[in-house]
């Protein structure tokens, strides 16, 4: 372990570490100094000079050179009989500068320096990492995919920083490989063994919120507010959004000529049907507008339970559920009210409910059908081949099928 060694420890951390060159300079100084006082002591007067740029140091010491016989602190003074060993033309009173080696230093002592070097240097990026990603927590950030594995993918910022992307942070149908390019949100940034864990997320709502900023300037200039926003990642989203200037209308201005400002949003969430709702204070149409596409009849609000009873005909019930109930449970989530659909016909008595059917139909169809608000015979029939397709995973065999036995009914 010689000098040269110990001076490639430091060069190669100024070389590959996001170090600046100050704190280089004081981590390095501040080992020195710790090595010095503990071999000539606390009192001792010595200058360390880091080239950084070259990658050496110079370490001097300074002791005043008193008569022989007269040195009271070995550590401050040099007896005179020894300094002109130095150099011949001291006299008493002038300081001594000697430069102190390397080699002066134990083998043990050198290895202790380069530990710390490292020890210091590292402990110094953990601190830097984790509170510059603590800054950027809510940001939107590009990376590039490092490795994928079952449970979250490790990908690299732009200075090679390490972070994840959780399955549970992926949008379903996300798939990435080594060298794709990631887009995500910076969703938390915590401390384990003392190491700096970056979250990312792209099913956080903010992340939504984010893209929206990024593509509608009306947004990020403050003149369009969001006031809410709920999502199921990679099936549909709902979002709120209001103008405190009467001439900007909010939704147009976010959703932008035929749909320019809003699909490159889409493309990024993996086609999630994406909802604008002009914000309101008025419950009833802000139930109605977050129900959208469909079309409602009536509203029966309770104010303190926070329920909602919506009547619609039989033809929008099945639009306001939603494939999935994605786009009631979003209405509900977006609105703070738990909502009630029904059927506002008067053909209902001469209606067939579904499960009548369950000898003729297997209930898993039944139940497919059930859950974009299919409940009787003829609020299946109501609907189009295309729009069942659409609306539900069964195949196109099956729903014809299925309306061959429901038309038997009131033949």
């Amino acid at each position: 372990m010689d000098t040269i060694n110990l001076v490639e420890t430091f060069s190669e951390f100024k070389e590959f570490k996001n170090i600046d060159r100050e704190t280089m300079m004081h981590i390095i100084e501040e080992i020195f100094h710790a090595m010095l006082e503990k071999k000539y002591g606390e009192e001792a007067n010595v200058d360390i000079i880091v080239n950084i740029d070259k990658g050496d140091l110079e370490i001097w010491r300074y002791r005043e050179i008193v008569e022989d016989g007269e040195v009271e602190d070995e550590v401050l003074q040099i007896a005179y009989s020894d300094a002109i060993k130095i150099e011949p033309d001291f006299e008493v009173g002038e300081d001594v500068s000697e430069k102190v080696r390397l080699a002066d230093f134990g083998r043990r002592e050198i290895l202790g320096i380069r530990q710390n070097l490292v020890s210091k240097i590292l402990d110094y990026e953990k601190d830097s990492v984790f509170k510059k990603y603590k800054e950027k927590v809510g940001e939107i950030l590009t990376a590039e995919v490092y490795q994928v594995w079952k449970k979250e993918i490790l990908v690299l910022d732009d200075e090679d920083i390490e972070l994840i992307l959780p399955k549970s942070e992926q949008i379903p149908s996300d798939y990435y490989r080594k060298g794709d390019t990631i887009r995500a949100v910076v969703s938390k940034v915590d401390l384990r063994n003392n190491n700096p864990v970056i979250i990312l997320s792209r099913t956080s709502p903010i992340f939504l919120e984010r893209l929206f900023e990024a593509e509608v300037p009306e947004i990020y200039d403050g003149l369009i507010t969001i006031k809410s926003i709920e999502r199921v990642p990679g099936e549909r989203a709902k979002i709120a959004v209001e103008s405190y200037d009467d001439r900007i209308d909010p939704v147009g201005a976010c959703v932008g000529m035929k749909g320019s400002r809003i699909h490159g949003i889409v493309r990024e969430l993996k086609n999630e049907n994406i909802d604008v709702i002009n914000f309101t204070t008025n419950q009833e149409l802000f139930i109605q507008r977050s129900l959208s596409p469909a079309k409602i009849s009536a509203i029966k609000i309770d104010e303190e339970n926070k329920r909602a009873d919506v009547f619609m005909k039989p033809d929008q019930v099945s639009l306001a559920i939603g494939k999935g109930g994605f786009n009631i449970k979003l209405a509900g989530k977006l609105t703070g009210y738990e909502i009630d659909v029904y059927r506002d016909t008067d053909s209902d008595a001469e209606d067939v409910d579904l499960k009548e059917f369950n000898d003729e139909i297997d209930q898993w169809i039944i139940d497919e059908l059930m859950s974009v608000g299919c409940d009787t015979a003829k609020s299946v029939l109501e609907l189009s081949k295309e729009e069942l397709i659409k609306r539900t995973d069964l195949e196109e065999e099956t729903i014809k099928e299925v309306f061959r036995i429901l038309r038997t009914e009131f033949e």
